[in-house]
């Protein structure tokens, strides 16, 4: 990728951000701006699909979990009205299923949270035949990716423990000791 990432940008610049994260969405707004996209904000399932919709943005970067549903909705529209829309869908809960789940549905690519603005950019601009990008500087430790497995868990079990253990089968007091424990680097 060249220094001016807008000279890759292509003739429609419109980018699409949908994350209920009101600070990160907006910081990430500023960023893409400088680089060159002219971005509009969404923080909801609905309103991002009113402007996927609507507007037919040809980038889009699309959070998973959103507060009023599932971010893969807002792909699916975009990919309905728009088919060479480049999309990117973070969220902060990796899971090998999920980034299936999400290609599948149309996104170009999947990116964990936390994911700065550089990797957006080489993401939404990448070519779709690219060999793999490098690996990732920092890389989220076993423990870590144990852990926010742990908690995705937790949270789609409405945060019961005792639910959250059977579905790990795991024991109940070892799970409680585990989300006692702040999380590891």
């Amino acid at each position: 990728m060249s220094d001016s990432p807008a000279a890759e940008i292509g003739p429609d610049p419109t980018l699409l951000l949908v994350d209920d994260d009101e600070v990160f969405v907006k910081r990430l707004a500023r960023a893409m701006e400088k680089r060159g996209f002219t971005v509009e904000t969404a923080r909801s399932v609905e309103s991002g699909t009113v402007i996927a919709k609507a507007r037919r943005p040809a980038y889009a970067v699309i959070d998973l979990r959103l507060e009023d549903g599932n971010g893969l909705d807002v792909v699916e529209a975009l990919r309905n009205a728009r088919e060479d829309a480049r999309i990117v869908v973070l969220t902060g809960y990796g899971a090998i299923a999920t980034a299936v789940a999400a290609v599948k549905i149309g996104a170009t690519d999947y990116l964990s949270k936390p994911a700065d603005a550089n990797e957006v950019a080489r993401a939404l601009l990448s070519d779709p035949g690219d060999a793999l990008p490098e690996p990732p500087e920092n890389p989220m430790s076993a423990d870590r990716v144990r852990w926010e497995h742990i908690q995705r868990v937790f949270e789609q079990c409405d945060r019961n423990v005792s639910e959250t253990a059977r579905r790990l089968n795991m024991h109940r007091r070892t799970l409680q000791r585990i989300l006692a424990k702040r999380s590891p680097q």
